[in-house]
């Protein structure tokens, strides 16, 4: 007889429960809003455990390589801390630590014969978004009718990354469809805040989100189509980079919507500091991934793009800079928030020029529009064949009113992104002949909100338009809300309805102590230039590395 969806749902459940051994069960949840302290104060940890799960990724890595540290210790201590995430924060869709240190082992015994580490990773652990498939587990992206069905074969990107000596033992939790930025879905419910519960913890790599900020992992891999890595990493007060499209390998993932090409979803990594975002994009690219992913582009770290940017500092960058988009205020938080880091960095000498967004209110339209070209037809096949209900977030994203476009006017969207792109750069090049030098980044908001209360996201437009851009951007945390600094404007007028719910929202008591980021957008494919403004802003703020 077949099983009901919500039967199907409850034995996924068990089962991720059930893999969690018995002496790294919590036998009480703590009370309170906050989870982010509980693993520090568990008891569940050693000393040692603490401090290696509390390192960077960074130091760990030139530890292992020097036979400080074993694989198997660094790989039980994270998946220690990551049972103990998702007991706290339901953040995984698949927890695997025998796997994982029967890897570690393979490692420490390889280091001990060949007295060298495998690769530049060699016994990291790195947690996954399920949306990277690892062979022998399931990907289940959230949907109740993807359950129960196997991987016979990994992604890429696993593969490249299993070469650099990464170890994997978690598979994140997403939205169902993945097309939202707030962690929910039907198989195992929603994903929390570790810093409040009440707060989302964004999607859709949301369950990398909190499971790095809680530092149940050092580095998560996520992927971002409208803010997919950005949003959770700003909610989580870390950082995370949207490459541009063609810099990582994104073969054999499983995704929504396959074979849509209008804007891609790029593949990156979350992490706590500048620097261990660079180690991963550096470990992969030495893999040489376009051997591998037809769609990546043969382009191998460019050190020279990135002391190009060092050579300005102190003191010699200039950037853009906007507070709004036009379409949507930003809250109190996050006017704050970038006026902090554009005042920290005129104080130390860089040329900051106001920015002027070129029609973010088109691309916010356009790429919602390509989300929905098909009609939704792709993800409701996938949410219908268990008969599980869509998650109500979907309806902001996702109109079900939209009706599937032509191949005629899917073309007539290809070119309005191509010349809007094109639009945008003639902009950017304008700026740079009227102040007589390059413009190396800009900084702007990467949501309107800080970290948001659960179903109140509203507006992609910050991240998105970046997507539809194709543009490199790096998040940046920067502070916490402050009920007493960032009170509310009671007088504003609105710019649209839109806007108007935006602003309804906004409670200065419900979101003290909120994360607050910026992002740091630079032209396509400058990954490397764009991660060394974002490292000198975050050592500006002294938020180079997050706790």
């Amino acid at each position: 007889m077949a099983s009901t969806w919500e039967e199907l749902a409850a034995d996924k459940r068990a089962r991720i429960n059930n893999s969690i051994p018995e002496e790294w069960r919590i036998q009480s949840l703590p009370a309170g809003d906050s989870s982010f302290d509980y693993p520090a104060k568990s008891g569940l940890l050693s000393d040692k455990e603490l401090k290696i799960t509390e390192s960077s990724a960074t130091d760990l890595v030139q530890q292992l390589a020097k036979g400080e540290l074993k694989a198997v210790d660094v790989t039980i201590a994270f998946c220690k801390r990551a049972a103990l995430a998702h007991q706290l924060l339901n953040c995984c869709h698949e927890f695997f630590p025998e796997m994982a240190i029967a890897q570690a082992k393979e490692l420490d015994e390889y280091f001990e014969t060949h007295k060298k580490p495998v690769g530049p990773l060699h016994g990291l652990p790195i947690s996954l978004k399920d949306q990277l498939r690892v062979k022998g587990l399931e990907t289940s992206m959230g949907y109740v009718s993807w359950l129960g069905k196997y991987d016979t074969t990994e992604s890429v990107l696993v593969t490249l990354l299993r070469k650099a000596g990464a170890i994997f033992y978690t598979k994140t939790s997403v939205p169902q469809t993945l097309m939202v930025c707030e962690t929910v879905n039907n198989v195992i419910g929603r994903t929390l805040n570790p810093r409040n519960k009440n707060w989302s913890c964004g999607g859709s790599s949301g369950g990398e989100g909190a499971m790095v900020g809680i530092r149940g992992g050092v580095i998560g891999v996520g992927t971002d189509i409208g803010g997919s890595i950005r949003i959770p990493s700003a909610f989580n007060f870390l950082y995370g980079i949207r490459p541009s499209h063609g810099r990582m390998p994104y073969a054999k993932m499983a995704n929504s919507m396959e074979g849509q090409e209008t804007v891609h979803s790029v593949v990156g990594p979350i992490a706590h500091s500048a620097a261990d975002i660079r180690l991963f994009l550096t470990s992969v690219l030495a893999e040489e991934p376009w051997k591998y992913d037809p769609k990546v582009i043969p382009l191998p770290w460019r050190s020279a793009e990135e002391e190009s940017i060092k050579s300005k500092i102190p003191g010699g960058l200039t950037l853009g800079f906007y507070s709004s988009d036009g379409v949507v205020l930003p809250h109190p938080p996050i006017l704050r928030g970038v006026e902090t880091v554009v005042s920290a960095l005129q104080q130390n000498g860089h040329t900051l020029l106001p920015w002027t967004p070129y029609k973010h209110d088109f691309a916010h339209e356009l790429i919602n529009d390509i989300y929905a070209a098909d009609g939704n037809i792709d993800v409701s096949k996938d949410i219908n064949a268990s008969g599980e209900p869509s998650i109500p977030n979907i309806k902001d994203l996702l109109n079900p009113d939209k009706e599937q476009i032509g191949m005629n006017e899917l073309w007539d969207t290809h070119l309005k992104k191509w010349n809007y792109q094109s639009e945008y750069l003639e902009k950017w090049r304008e700026l740079e002949e009227q102040q007589g030098k390059e413009v190396d980044a800009i900084i702007a908001p990467i949501t309107a909100t800080a970290a948001i209360r659960h179903n109140q996201f509203r507006y992609y437009g910050y991240a998105s338009a970046i997507n539809l851009l194709d543009f490199t951007s790096v998040v940046v945390p920067v502070t916490f809300a402050d009920k007493k600094l960032d009170t509310k404007k009671e007088d504003y007028q609105p710019l649209s309805e839109l806007d108007a719910s935006v602003q309804a929202e906004y409670d200065p008591d419900a979101y003290h102590g909120a994360p607050v980021a910026v992002q740091v957008i630079g032209r396509r494919l400058s990954e490397e230039r764009t991660l060394a403004i974002a490292e000198e802003i975050g050592r500006l703020l002294g938020n180079s590395v997050t706790p």
